[in-house]
Parts: structure tokens; sequence; C-alpha cells
């Protein structure tokens, strides 16, 4: 018989965060994170991650433990979360699942078909071309073959970006169609309690974030960042905020510029996710701050 996993998907900056540390306080839980983003050491402001206030409320797992040049699959991060998860259970918590990788989630409950091995020749065929045409030009090409994954990555993506064509070159069977197929299920069920707002209500504070981030010191964390590792194509400078930080820094576009491009992204990118979830049928919504709602679910779930 199975048990129950809370999870708490949702867009970014829909409160998340504060509803998995609510729940964690009042079901003695430990807040396990499944944002692909927020894994990453040298970004803790221009991810969101939760803040050393915030997480001094509760335990917060895997956050903030991935170099920027090192990248973790949907497979590979399921079999953390596993034994993170069960870690947890052994201690007598509950495992309470915050992010919004939706991919990620779904290679937890779902296990993804395993992908045969690609050949090298393929893997030194699609980034000789990505180091001659770039990753937008790529990001072009994947449309063509895997529209769905192309719509969920972000142009600057390149290791996914290849990964997809790199898949789909070696197989003739597109990515997305390979995570559409699972091979076994799990010993728990997911209870998914997920935090969000429509698009139109969403933006304003998305927009306005990016100046709270810059105030927190996201700027001095981009250019720590920059002197550590300087490649926009590693897989850390790939992500929202962090790659229009990187243009702004390496003088390529202004700070208005940079502002309104990562406003830009982040809301095309909440889009993406909310379109994500929203076919979830399983996902009960929440807006933000229903936590005593939120609570009321759980704990009826993890009564069953």
């Amino acid at each position: 018989m199975s048990y129950p996993l809370l999870c708490i998907p949702g867009p970014t900056a829909a409160g998340k965060t504060g509803a998995g540390i609510y729940l964690a306080r009042e079901l003695d839980g430990e807040v396990i994170n499944f944002d692909s983003r927020q894994v990453y050491e040298d970004f803790p402001v221009i991810t969101a991650q939760p803040s050393s206030e915030e997480r001094a409320q509760c335990p917060h797992l895997l956050y903030g433990f991935l170099q920027t040049h090192q990248s973790l699959g949907a497979a590979a991060y399921s079999d953390l979360l596993i034994e993170t998860i069960a870690e947890v259970r052994s201690r007598g918590k509950v495992p309470i699942l915050v992010g919004g990788t939706g991919l990620y989630l779904k290679a937890l409950l779902q296990p993804l078909a395993p992908i045969p091995p690609i050949p090298e020749a393929v893997r030194k065929k699609i980034q000789e071309a990505c180091e001659k045409l770039g990753p937008n030009r790529l990001h072009r090409d994947l449309a063509e073959v895997d529209a769905p994954l192309a719509e969920r990555l972000h142009p600057n993506d390149r290791q996914r970006i290849m990964r997809g064509l790199e898949v789909y070159e070696a197989t003739k069977k597109p990515l997305s169609c390979w995570h559409a197929e699972t091979v076994e299920t799990r010993d728990f069920h997911a209870v998914k309690l997920g935090v969000g707002i429509p698009l139109t209500e969403l933006t304003p504070y998305l927009y306005k974030r990016i100046d709270v981030m810059l105030d927190m010191g996201a700027m001095g964390e981009a250019k720590a960042a920059m002197e550590k590792n300087s490649d926009r194509e590693a897989p850390g400078w790939t992500g929202i905020g962090c790659a229009e930080l990187h243009a702004y820094l390496k003088q390529e576009i202004d700070l208005e510029e940079c502002k309104a491009l990562w406003g830009k992204n982040t809301r095309a990118y909440a889009k993406r996710q909310l379109t994500w979830f929203n076919g979830d049928k399983e996902i009960q919504w929440f807006r933000p701050r229903e936590h005593e709602k939120m609570l009321e679910a759980a704990r009826a779930a993890l009564a069953e």
C-alpha cells in the first residue's frame, strides 16, 4: 500500500516557499526542493532560494548544492529525491516537496522509460553544430522535431536543447515522447496542493521581484559567480535572471534592457509552468497564503 507524499507545485513567485514552511512547521515536516534552478550554489538570490531566515524555520533539503558547470537530468534528480524522502521518513518527519519543475515531479512519480545510450558521434555532431550556430538556432531546429520540449526550454538553455536534439538524432523519437512513457510505479502517491494565481494577476509580482532581487544583492551574486565561471553556456548560467545578468556584466545590454528581458522571460516561464500544471487534474489549487486550507487538506490526506 502506498503512502501519501505531500507536494506543493506551482509557478514561480506564487508563494510556494511560504506554504511549504507553514506545512512543515505544523506537520513536523522537512521541505525538499524539486526546482531545477534552485539547486545551484552560486545563485541563491537570483533563483529565489529560501533565505537564511526561512531555512531557520524548518529543514530545507536539496537547495544550492550544485556547481555552475554541473547539471542534473530528471531521472538523476528523481533518484536524489527518493533517497532524500527516505531519509526524512527515517527521522519520523513528513517530507514536503516544493518546487516548480514539473518534469522533475513527473519523473519522481512516474519513472521515465530508459533512453538508449547516445552514440559519441551524435553527441559530437550536435555539440559542433551548437558551437558553430549557437543555442538559439538549435532551439529553432528542436522546435521542428520536438515542439513540446522546445516550448518548455529557454532558447539559451544550451545543454537541454542539445540533449533534445541528440535523443531525436539517435532514436528518431522526440525526447518529449520518451518522457511520456513510464515503466514502474512508486510506493507513494502524490497529494498535490498547488499554489498559484492567474498569469495576469501574477505578472506584476514577477516584475516587482526583479527589483527586490537586485536590492538583495543579485548583481553582486552574479559578479562573484562570473569570477568563478564565466562560461555563459554553463548549465547554471542558463537560468532566467542568470542569463540576463551575464549579458549585462559582459556589457552586451544595459541595466534597463537586462531588467526588461529578465521580466519578459520570467513571465514566459511562469506561463509555461501554469500550462504544465493546469494540465494535471490531480492538483488541488490554493491561492497564496491560504495556508490553513492547505493544512486541512494535508492533514486529511495524511490521515487516510
